[in-house]
């Protein structure tokens, strides 16, 4: 570990998470070994070599930005400072003592190691605790890389580590820490004292450089469905028989004007003979995808199992402190011969469900498939090879196979497909019938069960055979009108965009959710996020447009890469948020009253829906505005024809609804935000258990 391992002292090993500090510990060790005490904070301490080491961890961020006025109303703010996170957040308790134990521990430490997971935000927290609990010794901490946390790797990782050459991703983390706090509580200060001042209470409102444009998207987005104005066409399928078999080709024209025309189509050709005019098939080799990224994994994992962003980046981080995956947060989609792909294949060999896919592969040569994107931290997410520990939960499960399979297809060979197009003419109108088959199937059988496509056969048919045409259907169409983002394809938007990183896009999203300015499954905004983006629009329209976000990303890049000390940057940022501050405060009476009739409101802008009436069982229950009363309610889509259900709601207060209906009595049941905490309720007044309280109350 560089030349000053001869010093006097023990090494002292500092750890970004728990289940990382113990791993770490076990892997230079040589086996489990039992934790001690310091401060109430588990400590490991062994010999490796002729060294003897203590392992501590942080538990993330121990030390958080924040500035020294405590009073909501004190902005601008631009007096930040690092803190302990447990004297500024919620939720931190713990910070005081794992600092403490770090404090006492760097006394006697002849050296320093920073072992945190190897990033911004993991170099950012290793910084933080070296230069405020170990007194200022961040410059001569030895650095230790590593992207599993196997055995092999982590001793590897000690043997190698040695002193950064420079501390650009430390400048580069907390540059961007000051930068988001002080847009954030800046903007977030201004918008909840106008609506204090409105109102006369306090209601948070929070709005960040990120969060901005992004439920600008969603924004946007609702607009553009808004104003779709819906237009009609029609489709032809023309039913075809052959001997026995009957199939379906589609209209050459995919759309056909009028109905007048579609009917001559139909007229014309049902009942009339079909000429096979053209066959073309035609063979091509479809390679695998390439390994994951985080924003990969995290779209594939919605696809496939509709888990959200944040989840999967959660359940990957369990993986990756399971040892069984490597680091999640990387952009990377290349797979370097440096990890060992024998290694790992053979790991996978003795695992029952990928023993004989893991075994063909090493019968091979193994060259993966690899993608454009690359990361200079860590490769793309692969398994390790090593077998749990522990029994994985169904959602760990899911996301470990599917992150193995990714892995085996990178070095299977490419999938044949046999495509195929037949065109048959019938009294001078064309009909096309289009399909794909697996000759090979390569790759597809390590990772088939998460193909998006299916085969589609064609019949045999050859040039000039006669079919006839038993049926003619046609059909209104019209078109589509834009789709909503989900979570999946908003944060493919902010990468593609350039806004957050890989580590912070899912929460950001999470974040609008938790503050009710979108909601549903579809992404649509609510009165309040629309109200937010039109006030920022209007007073400080930097803050929900990319260029400001994208110009910070590329100042944060030149920290990171050493071309600035990221100074520049925040005398920047104070200077272009003094100027959103003069024209938020100018005119804080008209916010505060938007912001207050939105939040009172509290209807989602897209998301009436609420789900199926139970009552009629065609319609759907969806949120009504009274024209007499302005008041809000639950009421029917078949209404007032063939349902009359209905349900009051809560008249203030965002409405949220909720993935599953009541158990009770299949009424749906809504989130209403607002409060301090969400209230849940079942909208319908006659529900079981509701009647059930009532009775009780009605008894006393």
């Amino acid at each position: 570990m560089g030349e000053s391992s001869q010093s006097a002292g023990y090494t002292l090993v500092i750890c970004e998470k728990p289940d990382a500090a113990r791993r770490i510990s076990e892997a230079l060790a040589g086996g489990t070994l039992p934790g001690s005490l310091v401060e109430g904070v588990v400590v490991y301490r062994f010999r490796h070599g002729q060294q003897d080491f203590v392992v501590c961890s942080a538990q993330g961020h121990v030390y958080a930005v924040s500035d020294p006025f405590r009073e909501r109303a004190v902005y601008p703010i631009f007096d930040a400072e690092w803190y302990q996170s447990n004297l500024v957040e919620k939720g931190s308790a713990s910070a005081a003592k794992r600092i403490a134990a770090v404090k006492k521990l760097s006394g006697g430490a002849g050296r320093l190691v920073n072992a945190c997971d190897f990033d911004v935000e993991g170099e950012t927290i290793g910084f933080n605790v070296l230069r405020y609990a170990c007194d200022g010794r961040e410059r001569e901490a030895i650095r230790a890389k590593f992207s599993t946390l196997t055995s092999e790797e982590l001793v590897e990782s000690f043997r190698s580590a040695k002193a950064p050459s420079d501390q650009g991703l430390a400048r580069a983390g907390r540059a961007r820490h000051l930068v988001d706090f002080m847009w954030g509580v800046n903007l977030s200060r201004a918008l909840s004292q106008s609506a204090l001042a409105s109102e006369g209470r306090y209601r948070t409102v929070s709005i960040g450089r990120v969060q901005g444009p992004t439920l600008k998207f969603v924004a946007q987005r609702e607009s553009e469905i808004q104003e779709f104005v819906p237009t009609p066409f029609w489709k032809a399928h023309a039913v075809f028989e052959r001997g026995q078999t009957r199939f379906v080709a589609a209209y050459a024209k995919e759309r056909i004007g009028t109905r007048a025309a579609a009917e001559k189509v139909k007229r014309n050709c049902e009942g009339r003979d079909g000429i096979v005019a053209d066959v073309r098939r035609s063979v091509s080799w479809v390679p695998p995808s390439p390994p994951f990224s985080i924003g990969d994994l995290q779209r594939e994992a919605y696809r496939a199992f509709g888990f959200s962003p944040s989840r999967t980046l959660q359940i990957a981080e369990r993986l990756y402190l399971g040892s069984l995956a490597s680091y999640p947060r990387t952009g990377s989609q290349k797979l370097p011969p440096s990890i060992n792909f024998r290694g790992i294949l053979r790991g996978l060999q003795g695992l029952a469900g990928y023993s004989r896919e893991a075994g063909e592969l090493l019968r091979g040569e193994l060259r993966p498939v690899e993608g454009a994107k690359a990361d200079p931290a860590h490769p793309a997410i692969h398994p390790t090879g090593e077998h749990p520990r522990r029994s994985l939960d169904s959602s760990e499960a899911k996301v470990y196979d599917m992150v193995v399979r990714r892995f085996l297809s990178a070095f299977a060979p490419a999938a044949k497909i046999e495509r195929a197009a037949v065109t048959i003419a019938v009294e001078g109108n064309e009909f096309v019938l289009e399909g794909a088959s697996t000759v090979y199937p390569g790759w597809q059988a390590y990772y088939g069960r998460y193909r998006s496509w299916r085969d589609v056969e064609v019949p045999p048919v050859k040039e000039g055979e006669r079919l006839r045409t038993a049926e003619v259907r046609i059909e209104e169409k019209f078109n589509q009108r834009p789709i909503r983002y989900n979570q999946s394809s908003l944060l493919e938007k902010m990468e593609r965009e350039g806004i957050g990183t890989k580590a912070t896009r899912a929460g950001i999203i999470s974040t609008l959710l938790a503050r009710g300015y979108i909601s549903g499954e579809s992404l649509a905004v609510t009165g309040l996020g629309e109200s937010i983006v039109e006030i920022m629009e209007m007073f400080a329209p930097s803050i929900v447009t990319t260029g400001l976000t994208q110009k910070i990303e590329e100042r944060l890049e030149a920290v990171e890469g050493g071309q600035e000390d990221g100074r520049a940057l925040l005398r920047e940022t104070v200077r272009s948020i003094t100027e959103q501050m003069i024209a938020l405060s100018a005119d804080e009476d008209r916010i505060g009253r938007r912001i207050g009739e939105a939040s009172s409101a509290g209807v989602a802008a897209g998301t009436t829906v609420l789900g199926p009436c139970p009552v009629c069982k065609t319609g759907k229950l969806r949120i009504v505005r009274s024209k007499k009363t302005g008041k809000r309610f639950v009421g029917c889509t078949n209404y007032p024809e063939a349902c009359r259900a209905s349900a009051p709601l809560p008249q203030r207060g965002a409405i949220k609804a909720a993935p599953k209906p009541c158990q009770r009595c299949s009424w749906p049941v809504v989130y209403v935000l607002g409060g301090r905490h969400p209230w849940r309720l079942c909208v319908n007044p006659d529900c079981p258990s509701k009647v059930k309280k009532r009775d009780e109350v009605q008894a006393v």
